[in-house]
């Protein structure tokens, strides 16, 4: 045992400690107060998958619109009390939107991915038929004609009452819209000034479209009155938020129950101990002291990769729990490749130091082309997730495969022949058949 050696072991043994007061206790952990992250699978909540139609943008300028939506959804969602919300393009032209942990209505769900752009509205003849409709209330602005809307709303609109108890949606017009509106109010007092979010009227709390009679000239503010306290509220941050700059079409919808997502927390925690623990028991039983030091070095494993995932941070889903208990057999194949190997050295005659060293460098070669191969199939699953419409649990399961297979391997390499040196030159190591499945007759 080499002064080396100790210290390599020591050092091993404070990254174990460390790693395991980073994850236990399960919920927050000594060192690292947070808990692992739970994918909607696991926790429940709500993904969508939006397409933008961009038909009509500039070409070259699809990432820059798709940020820009990607920032007013963003705000849009906040005031949805959302924890830890995860907005991101997907593909050329899709937004994924998850909410973990929350269940909405369709308005609200509607109302994330809906331009928020309210139009306003005169009711006359457009065409000279005799018929009346809602046709875009315009005006004029340096010799172009332009439809009075909510793009020229700053940024401060808000909800409140007024003088009778009603509740207002309070808004003030840019230097341009406040054009625009002393023209449009100024020549229809005494009619009515329909308001519209798309093709659909605003409906207020009695569900009757919201079209107030022109009293007044307005200019620079104005307000809608009819609206519920939930309406107006929820308006006014969209509002605010600012307008989608493309329309957004939902092409994909995925709702968990939280109480699902905990059967299978719990399915799912009971399945990885059972399997570790059989995993363990075999290769003690079958390898002896290097299945021993292999099964210590799988707790090894077990509590740095979890702690990896606290620290990443790694969203865990039900497909990620499986890239997790799918890199443990992968840890456990490495060391039969070792064992093995070393099994062949001590037949030929070897010490057992030599035996050792021998088969870790014999097997290095194979446990390296396989995890590598393995990498790049990780690589291959997560650039597919990020293309498909449900692809995020693809992505899950590839991100957590590879930090898996990647800290297995250091696992297999280092820390169990870093333990195995150990036994060099120790009374043990004179009994050979400890150290191998079998070895004939000799001691």
């Amino acid at each position: 045992m080499t002064r080396k050696n100790i210290i390599a072991s020591s050092v091993i043994l404070i990254f174990f400690v460390l790693a395991a007061l980073i994850v236990f206790p399960l919920g927050n952990g000594v060192l690292f107060s947070r808990e692992v992250e739970l994918g909607l699978d696991l926790q429940g909540g709500l993904r969508l998958v939006y397409e933008a139609d961009l038909s009509g943008v500039t070409d070259g300028s699809e990432d820059e619109i798709l940020e820009g939506v990607v920032a007013v959804i963003t705000n849009r969602i906040n005031p949805l009390g959302v924890s830890e919300p995860q907005i991101e393009k997907q593909g050329e032209d899709r937004i994924v939107v998850s909410l973990p942990g929350l269940s909405i209505s369709d308005v609200e769900k509607d109302r994330i991915g809906r331009t928020a752009l309210l139009e306003f509205r005169e009711y006359k003849d457009a065409d000279g038929d005799g018929e009346k409709e809602w046709v875009p209330a315009t005006g004029e602005i340096d010799g172009e004609q332009k439809t009075l809307n909510s793009s020229y709303f700053k940024a401060n609109t808000y909800a409140a009452t007024d003088d009778f108890g009603r509740i207002i949606l309070v808004f003030e017009f840019n230097e341009e819209g406040a054009k625009l509106s002393e023209q449009i109010t100024g020549r229809m007092i005494g009619q009515r000034l329909g308001i519209f979010e798309g093709d659909q009227p605003l409906l207020g709390d009695d569900g009757q479209p919201i079209a107030p009679t022109v009293e007044s000239t307005i200019s620079n503010r104005g307000q809608i009155t009819g609206l519920s306290v939930g309406e107006a509220t929820t308006l006014s941050q969209q509002l605010n938020a600012g307008r989608l700059p493309v329309p957004l079409d939902v092409i994909y919808e995925q709702t968990v129950s939280p109480t699902l997502g905990s059967d299978f927390v719990d399915l799912s925690l009971k399945a990885g101990i059972i399997g570790l623990a059989l995993v363990m028991l075999f290769m003690t039983l079958y390898y002896k002291i290097p299945g021993l030091v292999a099964s210590l070095a799988l707790l090894f494993y077990a509590a740095i990769t979890m702690a990896l995932y606290k620290l990443i941070p790694v969203t865990l889903t039900l497909a990620g729990i499986g890239g997790f208990i799918l890199s443990i057999g992968m840890a456990v194949d490495a060391n039969v490749l070792i064992f093995e190997r070393i099994k062949e050295e001590l037949q030929a005659g070897r010490t057992l130091g030599s035996a050792i060293e021998a088969g870790f460098n014999r097997a290095w070669s194979a446990i390296r082309d396989s995890n590598i191969t393995t990498f790049i199939v990780c690589a291959i699953l997560f650039w597919v997730g990020s293309s498909v419409a449900a692809g995020a649990s693809v992505q899950g399961f590839a991100l957590t495969l590879f930090v898996g297979v990647a800290v297995s391997m250091f696992t297999a390499i280092v820390v169990t022949r870093t333990i195995m040196r150990l036994f060099i030159g120790s009374k043990i190591s004179a009994n050979k058949r400890l150290f191998s499945p079998y070895l004939g007759g000799e001691k």
